[in-house]
């Protein structure tokens, strides 16, 4: 793993995948399939995929959000059912019946955006496989931890998280599910992805089909 000591502060997602791309070039010529995670990433897994010579996709897996904080994650669950809940979920309010509750709203989310991201085709195999996981950032790294789990399942050649810009407490619980990983930054001081990003714009579900070729 590679981090920087200075903080960065990305002009967009673009700026961030060419950089995160560059720390990849080893992968180059090797066909990886880049997967990103829904939906802010995914700009930056085309754009990676397209200069390691790889193939793009998406891993679908949704956060659990806190009772009434929604955008705080407190586990994630993969495309499967598999679901991570994070040891402070209780503390944020969550009991088992909120998490049950929220874990089947997020799979119909999922399926749904299955159905819209890829109808005509199944989601590429990772198996045997160098696969790149690719998001905008990692706050709590609760999706991130969901993704790679998934993953490892499909027995992977090489599985790799990066990311421009991580909390170092997302970095300690993603690091012992991927062979490698590649973090631009992991400032001591952060507290939210979006401070890393001059231009922060929301991907819309119509780019993310365009550039799967939906």
């Amino acid at each position: 793993m590679a981090t920087a000591d200075h903080s960065i502060v990305f002009r967009d997602r673009l700026d961030a995948a060419r950089r995160l791309a560059l720390r990849l070039e080893s992968y180059q010529g090797r066909n990886p399939l880049v997967l990103a995670i829904p939906r802010g990433a995914v700009p930056m897994a085309h754009h990676i995929a397209t200069a390691l010579q790889g193939e793009m996709d998406v891993v679908l897996v949704r956060k659990l959000g806190a009772p009434l904080q929604p955008e705080f994650a407190i586990g994630a669950v993969d495309e499967g059912g598999w679901t991570y809940v994070s040891p402070q979920a209780r503390l944020a309010g969550a009991d088992g019946r909120y998490v049950a509750a929220e874990k089947a709203r997020q799979l119909a989310l999922m399926r749904e955006r299955r159905r819209r991201y890829t109808p005509a085709r199944a989601p590429l195999d990772p198996a045997g496989r160098i696969v790149i996981v690719v998001d905008d950032g990692l706050a709590t790294g609760a999706t991130m931890v969901a993704a790679l789990h998934s993953l490892r399942e499909h027995r992977p050649e090489r599985l790799i998280c990066a990311v421009p810009v991580a909390s170092p407490e997302a970095l300690a619980r993603v690091r012992p599910l991927a062979d490698e990983v590649q973090c631009l930054q992991a400032p001591a001081d952060f507290r939210a992805v979006g401070q890393y990003y001059r231009s922060f714009d929301q991907v819309e579900d119509e780019e993310v089909i365009a550039l799967l070729g939906g």
